[in-house]
């Protein structure tokens, strides 16, 4: 018996092994499966939401939207109100939101990381203290996440950001429109806010929670990359994702944006390590084209526990968010 046990461990040792080393040979063959673990955009959860009722998530003072930034492209889009907004915003439509971007108070353009949707559990938690802090939040999912139609992209979503931008813009008048991205969605924010910077249209300031330098160096430091030590380690992984079309290189893109920039960052993240946060920083901090604007790097301690999406939980973030945004108002008004 002790024999047989033996014989069959060491058929799953040997089989976990092939396992092992056949999937390396599977990602350079089918750089697709690689996108895919990058966006992650088949992982709902939570799962058993209606993404056209915000309100299930507590959400009272939301209205869902779909726009169409390109032909056969549909996003779905969340818009909530500022808190003092509340009561008014009750069994109100689409036309009476569209009008309150109007009111002044800034806008807060969030785009979110991958896997789930922006209905995601820390991502609405968001919205609802940044709404309290008097802001409106507009948020969406990327074209192929939650309810939107079309498949993923770097360029695609970075597309998409662009025409919720602009669908904002053009309603909100005078007031600030800030740009928010966390984790995944910082590349797609750089993205878009070096475009906007090159066809002078920027933003009153960028945000970037949990940042990291560039995909490659990401994939490079992801928790999950068991096969970092793995001999050809960058030709097996990292070169399919660069021939995917999937860059997401907030290194390269600070070095063209002027706005005032804020990078949010907690030292025990364990998805996007604390160190590209802070490189991210440095490559920003010395880059000519931030020479008028404030860039400003908040690390939260390794003590309160927000790892990679609670920083949201920071008391001390509403007085972070108000001296930050303060003075990027105050510029915007002079």
């Amino acid at each position: 018996r002790r024999y047989g046990l033996w014989f069959r461990l060491r058929k799953l040792i040997i089989w976990l092994l092939g396992v092992y080393i056949a999937i390396p040979f599977l990602v350079k063959l089918c750089p697709t499966i690689q996108a895919k673990l990058v966006f992650l955009n088949f992982v709902r959860v939570p799962y058993f939401i209606d993404l056209k009722r915000p309100q299930d998530q507590g959400l009272n003072h939301t209205c869902n939207y779909y726009l169409q930034p390109e032909e056969d492209v549909t996003v779905g889009v969340w818009h909530t109100v500022p808190a003092a907004l509340w009561k008014n915003a009750r069994g109100k439509d689409q036309l009476w939101f569209e009008d309150a971007l109007g009111s002044s108070h800034p806008v807060i353009l969030y785009l979110h990381g991958n896997a789930g949707t922006r209905g995601g559990d820390h991502r609405v938690e968001l919205y609802k203290v940044l709404s309290s802090l008097g802001y409106h939040v507009v948020t969406f999912d990327y074209r192929g996440w939650g309810d939107s139609i079309g498949s993923p992209s770097e360029r695609g979503m970075t597309y998409d950001a662009l025409h919720v931008f602009d669908w904002i813009k053009a309603r909100s008048g005078d007031n600030p429109v800030y740009v928010w991205g966390h984790s995944l969605g910082t590349g797609v924010a750089t993205n878009l806010v070096r475009r906007l910077c090159e066809r002078e249209t920027p933003p009153d300031a960028l945000i970037l929670e949990s940042p990291f330098t560039n995909i490659r160096e990401e994939a490079r430091s992801h928790p999950f990359s068991i096969y970092r030590y793995f001999p050809g380690f960058d030709w097996f992984f990292l070169d399919p994702i660069t021939t995917s079309g999937i860059k997401f290189a907030n290194d390269e893109n600070v070095k063209y944006i002027s706005c005032s920039l804020l990078i949010l960052h907690a030292e025990d993240d364990p998805v996007v390590p604390f160190h590209l946060g802070k490189k991210l920083y440095n490559i920003a901090a010395t880059s000519r084209s931030f020479r008028d604007y404030k860039v400003q790097f908040v690390p939260f301690h390794t003590d309160l526990g927000y790892r990679h999406k609670y920083i949201y939980r920071s008391p001390e973030l509403p007085r972070i968010l108000r001296e930050f945004l303060g003075k990027s108002e105050h510029e915007h008004h002079h």
